[in-house]
């Protein structure tokens, strides 16, 4: 009763980073909370599922295994979900904001009246007061999030309604294993129960996953180009770059509405969120929408002809120049000393 619950996505019997490091999150905000983690792993054939979720510090697991279940369909997931939460009121639900949690996230917070808030940056425990009325929270779930086009950054909090849902993109989150050891229970529910026939009635005939051209988010290395890079060309220098330096080539959103990327490249609130160990921002503003996909990197390196460029506040280091002057020299220099 009034856990943290998180909706595991499952490929196969693969649980999904995305779900993984919303674990990660989970617990930490059920320890914050003082109450239990709890997850759901809905799907077929997922027998030993625990052993890929329990490591997270999990304290039960709510297991729905059946024919059917997979691959994912909007109809008994969603009664799944929602008879569930009826039965175990949870304080807060997660899930990804992938192209399952956003079907399935706003089917379940429709049926539960409890409303949902989508793409989260950051989440947290805080107080809140509404001075209208007088009255005062404690422990609710501040969901963090770039609003107005990015414009300001937004806390949005759910006083009244159960639970507080919010999702999550792939990368925001950090993924970290608990305790390889931690052992929490499994409960195998009757599917029966919570589905009907109707739940079936549309099946999936053929399925294609369209393997993902690049390996932006697990690259430790990602040279980044902006709006500042000029042209196409430009973008050709960025990859020679990252040849060299076995580098992941991204871009902002300015670079590819100008066509000079692919958008699958893109880094930012309405591309993928990465963290790897080197960023290395090439004519990049850094705009509050793009700075939510990269601040969490563990070294950034910016190199802009502006100095008061926005992304220079949150760099480690700063190359004032232009890219087409510093970029050349950067490829020598890495030449030079891999030999």
């Amino acid at each position: 009763m009034n856990n943290v619950f998180i909706y595991c996505e499952i490929e196969k019997t693969t649980v999904a980073d995305v779900s993984l490091e919303l674990l990660t999150k989970g617990r930490t905000l059920a320890d914050k909370l003082g109450c239990q983690l709890e997850a759901i792993a809905i799907g077929t054939g997922l027998d030993g599922i625990e052993k890929q979720i329990f490591p997270y510090g999990v304290d039960k697991l709510h297991v729905f295994d059946a024919e059917g279940l997979f691959p994912y369909t909007s109809l008994p997931h969603t009664d799944i979900v929602v008879k569930l939460f009826k039965e175990e009121k949870p304080q807060i639900c997660l899930m990804g904001a992938t192209v399952i949690g956003r079907d399935l996230g706003p089917r379940v917070s429709s049926a539960l009246f409890s409303g949902l808030t989508a793409d989260c940056t950051a989440l947290e425990i805080g107080d809140h007061e509404d001075k209208k009325v007088g009255k005062s929270y404690q422990n609710l779930l501040y969901q963090i999030r770039p609003a107005f086009g990015g414009n300001i950054v937004a806390t949005i909090v759910n006083p009244e309604n159960r639970p507080q849902m919010a999702t999550v993109r792939e990368g925001v989150m950090k993924k970290e294993v608990r305790d390889a050891n931690y052992k929490g229970e499994v409960v195998k529910h009757d599917v029966a129960k919570y589905v009907t026939d109707a739940d079936f009635v549309i099946k999936v005939i053929d399925r294609h996953v369209e393997k993902a051209k690049n390996n932006l988010k697990a690259s430790p290395i990602v040279v980044a180009g902006g709006y500042g890079m000029g042209s196409k060309e430009g973008f050709e220098l960025l990859e020679e770059l990252a040849r060299v330096i076995k580098a992941e080539v991204g871009a902002s959103r300015a670079a590819v509405d100008a066509g000079w990327v692919d958008h699958d490249r893109q880094i930012g609130q309405t591309g993928v969120t990465i963290r790897p160990k080197l960023y290395i921002a090439c004519g990049i503003s850094g705009q509050i929408q793009h700075i939510a996909g990269m601040q969490e990197s563990s070294m950034i390196i910016s190199i802009n002809n502006d100095p008061n460029a926005p992304i220079n506040k949150i760099a480690d280091y700063v190359i004032t120049g232009n890219v087409e002057d510093v970029i050349p020299k950067m490829i020598k220099y890495y030449k030079q000393n891999s030999k």
